[in-house]
């Protein structure tokens, strides 16, 4: 029977709204497929990575992927990922203890168990090529409503001058209404001081904290009063000697706490050694390799999980030991940027932090003499309650005595950040901070890193603490030094996000890798716990997309300060200038050992002559990457030599 027109009709509207239908369907899928093809055809294209460079991910074997909290560039030219525990409570509590050693040059990767949890210790490369680890997770944290025993610090004095005490873990310390709590951990309690007098002489007790729990759980054994406790099973001539001074008891939230243990990392053997206990116990503490090749280590939370109260300590290479300096006594919040300057006996405070601390206190920018321990302020820094969480570095050669403080946050969980990038310039007779270009958004955790043709990459991070909010940055920015406070240009976006325990490291062939990210959830609505992020990217700057490289193709392994090096390449015409990058370490965007190092060239028929700076202050002894830049900024492949002194045949 012929159709109808309104059957004919009806037939063509259903065909209109079928594929009205399949267009709804599947046309937004399509353009999404077209753009990122476009988007991914825009980004690998000659033009834009010359421009603005490229990002790839690594792919790491799952077996060999590790919650990377600390990273560092050893002399072999692997990169060692340490994750310890890695913030998962149960690893800390099967000792399932990891790090990685990952050779960029070929992607080969190696579990390498970890002796001791070094989670959130501080680290820090010596002259000789060892890695320097120190401090570290003793205990996790039990937050409000978790703590089902009453606990707190209790002071054990010792009043013997002739024997030092050992106070085994689970000492029972009584109180004077019987309530009884247990120490977590061995002590030892040193003789108390005898000091001679003109009428005979005067004892000063000895003491050491340790953390105590109540043997009951319950309210019952909460105890808000200071007061002094007998230790269980002590006879009575001893008693009167060895004693415990508690403070509150509580059920409160309890921090983490350090230990005090360090370990050096051999490149060649690649092996842990454990070498001379600190002095104090530390969680978050700064490792700042001093110009003599000793180690300053700085701030920290405690045995305890107390901020310690200014306690500074030096490690000795060659002894392998740590000395407490009283005379430097010095307090800062948790992971203070310290670097070394070029004055003598000086050391800057950038004021960057991350994590503990109160906001009255430490928290200002300055200058440390180290002579008689004061700290002079350097004012003029932008939002100057948004430093915790932020980044400092050296810009452009070490020379030139300029550092940028870059982003940062409000303390603890505040979602305040800032875009700020401030400079100062200490060779100026009264060092001051000068604006910057701003970051294209507020940032937390922005990885910092020195390029060998002076300029700054400056990625990741979040608006929001620990990337709430699904807040992370997939941006990147190049830093160039100038002057009124240099000028940044667009670097190609990352594609993995970062914030929080993540960290970034220059490569001998001129790239960068970065590692590490702990949001706090996985989702925009705050309701999914965050995975760590355990995927490794690699940035490939502008200058790595421009033509032929320089090419070193001989090099001295060591030279010493004021030599003059001869260093062959094919082309020395086109070498403009010579750097020298310290093998650097890094761990919540905190990165004290790396610099560079600007050297005098001349050229020769076969290539040129690079002029070591003859003082310390400006090349500490150490290995570092030798690059050669031409006329374009492009980088040739660093040599990796060492500087002054011995410890030179630390590589592979």
């Amino acid at each position: 029977m012929p159709r109808t027109p309104r059957r004919r009709a009806l037939s063509a509207l259903w065909g209109v709204l079928v594929v009205a239908v399949l267009l709804g369907v599947n046309l937004p899928p399509a353009l999404g497929y077209v753009a990122r093809w476009r988007h991914e055809r825009l980004i690998n294209s000659p033009a834009y990575m010359q421009e603005h460079g490229r990002w790839d991910v690594v792919q790491v074997p799952p077996q060999d992927r590790v919650n990377a909290i600390h990273a560092a560039l050893l002399p072999s030219g692997k990169v060692l990922l340490i994750a310890g525990s890695g913030n998962k409570e149960d690893l800390f509590a099967t000792k399932a203890l990891k790090s990685l050693l990952y050779d960029p040059r070929d992607g080969s990767t190696r579990m390498i168990p970890v002796p001791d949890d070094m989670f959130c210790g501080g680290q820090t490369l010596l002259p000789d090529g060892r890695l320097l680890v120190a401090g570290g997770t003793a205990r996790y944290e039990k937050l409000d409503g978790a703590v089902t025993h009453a606990a707190g610090a209790m002071r054990v004095k010792n009043e013997n001058p002739d024997v030092a005490r050992p106070v085994p873990a689970g000492t029972e310390f009584v109180s004077p209404a019987g309530q009884r709590y247990r120490s977590v951990r061995d002590a030892l309690v040193p003789p108390a001081a005898k000091t001679a007098t003109s009428t005979g002489a005067v004892v000063t007790a000895s003491e050491v904290t340790v953390f105590v729990e109540a043997v009951t759980p319950g309210p019952g054994a909460v105890n808000p009063v200071r007061e002094q406790y007998a230790i269980a099973g002590l006879p009575p001539e001893q008693s009167r000697n060895l004693y415990g001074l508690g403070a509150p008891m509580t059920l409160d939230k309890q921090d983490y706490q350090g230990t005090d243990k360090a370990f050096t990392f051999d490149p060649v053997a690649e092996t842990w050694t454990r070498v001379g206990d600190m002095e104090f116990a530390r969680w978050y503490p700064t490792l700042t390799p001093m110009v003599d090749g000793r180690v300053m280590a700085t701030a920290g939370l405690d045995g305890v999980g107390e901020v310690l109260n200014g306690q500074t300590e030096i490690f000795d290479p060659v002894t392998n030991t740590w000395t407490e300096r009283k005379d430097l006594t010095q307090y800062f919040p948790t992971y203070p940027g310290i670097f070394t300057t070029a004055r003598p006996d000086e050391m800057f405070y950038a004021g960057t932090t991350a994590g503990y601390g109160p906001a009255d206190r430490g928290r200002v920018p300055g200058l440390w003499d180290l002579n008689d321990n004061t700290l002079t302020p350097v004012p003029g820094l932008r939002d100057p309650d948004l430093l915790e969480t932020s980044g400092a570095a050296w810009v452009g050669p070490v020379q030139d005595q300029r550092m940028a403080v870059v982003g940062g946050g409000g303390i603890g969980e505040s979602p305040r950040s800032t875009a700020r990038i401030d400079v100062v310039d200490l060779d100026e007779p009264a060092p001051h901070f000068v604006p910057g270009p701003d970051l294209p958004a507020p940032t937390r955790y922005p990885n910092l890193v020195t390029l060998p043709d002076d300029t700054m990459l400056i990625s990741n991070g979040s608006r929001d603490y620990r990337g709430k909010g699904a807040s992370d940055h997939l941006l990147a920015r190049l830093y160039h030094p100038g002057p009124d406070g240099g000028t940044l240009t667009e670097a190609a976006a990352p594609e993995v996000g970062r914030n929080y325990h993540t960290e970034g490291l220059l490569l001998p062939d001129g790239r960068v890798l970065t590692a590490g990210s702990d949001p706090l959830f996985d989702d925009e609505h705050n309701t999914v716990p965050g995975t760590f992020e355990q995927r490794l990217e690699i940035y490939s700057p502008p200058y790595l997309f421009r033509g032929p490289r320089p090419e070193i193709t001989e090099a001295p392994e060591t030279v010493e300060r004021g030599d003059t090096a001869l260093v062959a390449t094919p082309e020395p015409a086109r070498v403009q200038r010579a750097r020298l990058l310290r093998l650097a370490s890094s761990t919540h965007v905190t990165s004290v050992d790396q610099r560079a190092v600007a050297l005098d060239l001349q050229r020769t028929a076969r290539g040129v002559q690079v002029d070591v700076p003859a003082s310390v202050r400006t090349v500490p002894s150490g290995f570092y990457m030798l690059f050669l830049v031409d006329d374009r900024g492009v980088p040739s492949t660093g040599h990796v030599l060492h500087v002054g002194g011995d410890g030179g045949s630390r590589r592979e």
